[in-house]
């Protein structure tokens, strides 16, 4: 917990200090004599917990927690008893009375520090974005027209020097597209590189004999450059 004093009394600055390095759950102790410099802690220290005291130069201690508008918990530092009514008026943790005492500035913070995991628990989980569903088919530039093709219908796609065949079990489609182009639109858990003129659809191998692939009546050969990478990924399936 990061904790926050804002009081224009150098003493009280310093007994409040000596008492929080004290708590082992007080991370971080900042502390200000002006209360718009506090404002401006706050805004960039994560601050939890500010004791606060309430006769300041500048601006009242009240005045301050108008401005903070529930940014931080509050514990009233004062030697102004008359204000506590006020003070617990505008919901804050503790009103302790100077000069402040070990025991009641721990007991001040453990109130807080328990608001505070309260807070943590009843905050709702942070929303988790929803996985991304990869398309069941790519688009192939196919006789001046992009054709639909469901990924579920490919055996194999063969390459040539400035052209690929995508084999499906109805037909053939000739597209000016490399393998290379083409497998950045596939799954990767659905389709490997097995050769460098070849990418097979992994659920439609029916065997493998050495360093041969054998879908449907087509035998796809397996190059040595592909054939460790190849092994490893059907090991894995």
């Amino acid at each position: 917990m990061n904790v926050l004093i804002i009081d224009d009394e150098p003493l009280a600055l310093k007994v409040l200090e000596s008492h929080l390095k004290k708590i082992p759950y007080v991370d971080k102790i900042l502390s200000s004599t002006e209360v718009l410099e506090g404002y401006d802690l706050i805004e960039h220290e994560n601050i939890q917990l500010i004791c606060l005291d309430l006769q300041m130069p500048d601006m009242t201690g009240f005045q301050f927690m108008r401005l903070l508008q529930g940014k931080a918990m509050v514990i009233i530092t004062t030697a102004h008893q008359e204000f506590a009514l006020e003070g617990y008026e505008h919901d804050v943790i503790d009103y302790l009375l100077k000069p402040v005492s070990f025991e009641r500035l721990l007991t001040a913070t453990r109130k807080a520090l328990s608001l505070l995991q309260l807070q943590k628990n009843l905050s709702p989980p942070p929303l988790v974005p929803a996985p991304v569903q990869s398309p069941d088919f790519i688009f192939i530039k196919s006789s001046h027209r992009l054709q639909k093709v469901a990924l579920q219908d490919i055996l194999f796609i063969e390459g040539g020097k400035d052209y690929a065949t995508v084999y499906t079990p109805d037909q053939k489609l000739l597209t000016l597209t490399s393998l290379t182009k083409i497998i950045e639109n596939l799954p990767a858990n659905r389709f490997v590189r097995v050769h460098k003129s070849y990418i097979v659809s992994l659920e439609k191998i029916t065997s493998i004999e050495r360093q041969r692939i054998f879908i449907e009546k087509h035998i796809i050969p397996v190059s040595d450059s592909y054939k460790d990478s190849f092994m490893q990924q059907i090991r894995e399936l």
